[in-house]
């Protein structure tokens, strides 16, 4: 009797403990997995910082979610990137996520500040054609916004 007394106090106590977690609220979001993938985003943000990119460059920092194998794809300003992506309606985690290493002059750092923010996202939320990847306490760590795809 002590035992099951014991081990439904210690399962409570941890579920407790981890439920005091929560996420941030994302207020006025429309964001759902629809929304997220099959798309190419470009980044227009890291941070707070703008990022102005010329069209017919070629390796704009983007990227693109894939349904159906669940795997990310895209760039960061410098190099291609690839690996897989888990995301539910607000929440998202990257793994196996893989760079070519080229070297790239004259980027301003573009890919370090783009590798460095999305290795401290968690949500997102989409609200019409802008991307938002969230840290855990809300901040947006990278903008995008949706690019048109010729067909």
């Amino acid at each position: 009797m002590l035992k099951k007394f014991l081990a439904v106090s210690l399962l409570g106590s941890t579920l407790a403990f981890v439920g005091c977690q929560s996420l941030p609220q994302l207020p006025g979001t429309t964001a759902n997995l629809n929304q997220l993938q099959n798309k190419t985003w470009v980044a227009t943000k890291i941070g707070n910082a703008a990022l102005i990119t010329n069209p017919s460059e070629r390796n704009i920092a983007s990227l693109q979610f894939d349904e159906a194998t669940k795997r990310v794809t895209g760039s960061d300003g410098c190099n291609r990137l690839m690996g897989s992506f888990d995301a539910g309606k607000h929440s998202i985690s990257f793994s196996q996520v893989a760079t070519t290493r080229m070297a790239c002059l004259n980027n301003s750092n573009v890919d370090q500040l783009f590798n460095k923010a999305l290795a401290q996202v968690t949500n997102y939320k989409v609200e019409g054609k802008t991307l938002s990847l969230l840290d855990a306490q809300g901040t947006t760590m990278i903008q995008f916004e949706s690019a048109i795809q010729p067909r």
